[in-house]
């Protein structure tokens, strides 16, 4: 197994610091673009590999006490940040040596002048706990960045022109070269006058300021279907920020909010609510009003009702979103509410309730004691 503190050239209680020096030193010599040894390329991947692992102070307290195995049995990729190759070099370069394609690699540069999509956007609304369950048509306010009207987004100013910036030649990069002890290396950056554009304005535009872009409030009215849930989106296309140099508008994004109801409690397509009753009505049975989504409906109480029973009425519950022509259930939970205070009447009568199912429960304990004579 390779000692990764003996390839970078560290001793096992270097700081990261040391670590970070000790790297820097040996990318710029193990790197394939400079070393032609055929084994440049393998050495580069162990020297990013032990760079990584003890960089991270997890890694390494595993690899110190278990080693490599100990690092594989402990579930980290032990790949290294370049086991693919060396498409993702350029975060840990950059970091070290400043500018893209440092060393002649990083993928080619993005034409900073090529349409470019605007900014996605993203705005929280509220809503009433009806409103999500049934849709409502909304108006809606929101700030984005609209196409400059003075200039079309050229950020110059009317009757005038970007020039070639003078820095880059209008490539909008600069190379810069490196002269070493081990000798020149070439660095390409991008232009800090032009930023990239190869361009540069020299009579900004008054409203816009150079930006090509000025900052709008907007209404619109968005359609929010039946059933939606708390936290849902709504995606309006090509609402968010202006695109660049021609490219298109961002999305927005509209994030629900639904405000809890005080009588109804939504899981799901289905709603539930809870209904007190009297032990009388828990006995005897009754009809009753109860409010749904849909208006007051009247529930039928079978005799013999137990708290904590339900009632279902089907297909009164909320839309559900994907088929709105079909809706969940209102499940309507039973609460037998004793009473806490009794007038005379009451407790005389509840006193005859009690009595009555006293003897009832004698005349069964009888029978019982009769049936079990018979089978002795």
């Amino acid at each position: 197994m390779a000692d990764y503190y003996e390839i970078l050239g560290v001793s096992k209680d270097a700081s990261k610091d040391e670590i970070k020096s000790a790297f820097r030193k040996k990318a710029r010599t193990l790197h394939p673009d400079v070393n032609k040894a055929p084994d440049a390329e393998e050495k580069f991947k162990e020297l990013g590999k032990a760079y990584e692992t003890l960089m991270d102070d997890n890694k390494r307290a595993t690899y110190d006490r278990y080693g490599e195995d100990g690092l594989k049995n402990a579930g980290f990729d032990t790949g290294g940040p370049f086991a693919g190759g060396f498409g993702d070099l350029n975060d840990i370069f950059n970091s070290f040596f400043g500018g893209m394609g440092a060393f002649g690699f990083g993928g080619g540069r993005v034409d900073p002048n090529a349409p470019m999509r605007g900014e996605d956007l993203r705005l929280d609304i509220q809503l009433e706990f009806e409103e999500a369950v049934f849709g409502i048509s909304k108006e809606i306010k929101f700030d984005h960045l609209e196409t400059c009207p003075e200039c079309n987004g050229t950020g110059a100013e009317k009757g005038s022109k970007p020039i070639v910036c003078p820095t880059c030649h209008g490539t909008g990069q600069i190379q810069q070269v490196m002269r070493t002890p081990l000798g020149s290396f070439s660095q390409i950056s991008v232009c800090p006058d032009c930023h990239g554009s190869g361009q540069k304005i020299s009579k900004p535009c008054p409203n816009c300021k150079g930006y090509g872009k000025v900052e709008k409030e907007k209404k619109i009215t968005i359609k929010i279907p039946a059933g939606v849930d708390n936290l849902s989106k709504i995606r309006v296309s090509r609402e968010g920020d202006a695109g660049s140099n021609g490219g298109p508008n961002g999305d927005l994004f509209v994030v629900i909010h639904v405000k809890p109801s005080e009588y109804f409690q939504r899981e799901g397509a289905d709603v539930y609510t809870k209904l007190e009753i009297s032990p009388a009505q828990a006995a005897l049975g009754d009809e009753v009003m109860v409010k749904t989504l849909d208006g007051e409906q009247k529930v039928q109480i079978h005799a013999g009702i137990q708290n904590g029973n339900t009632i279902k009425i089907k297909s009164a519950g909320v839309p559900i979103l994907s088929r709105p022509s079909q809706r969940g259930d209102h499940i309507i939970v039973i609460s037998v509410k004793i009473p806490t205070r009794l007038s005379e009447e009451e407790k005389t009568l509840y006193k005859k309730l009690y009595e009555l199912n006293s003897d009832k429960k004698l005349q069964q304990e009888s029978l019982m004691d009769k049936v079990k004579g018979v089978f002795k």
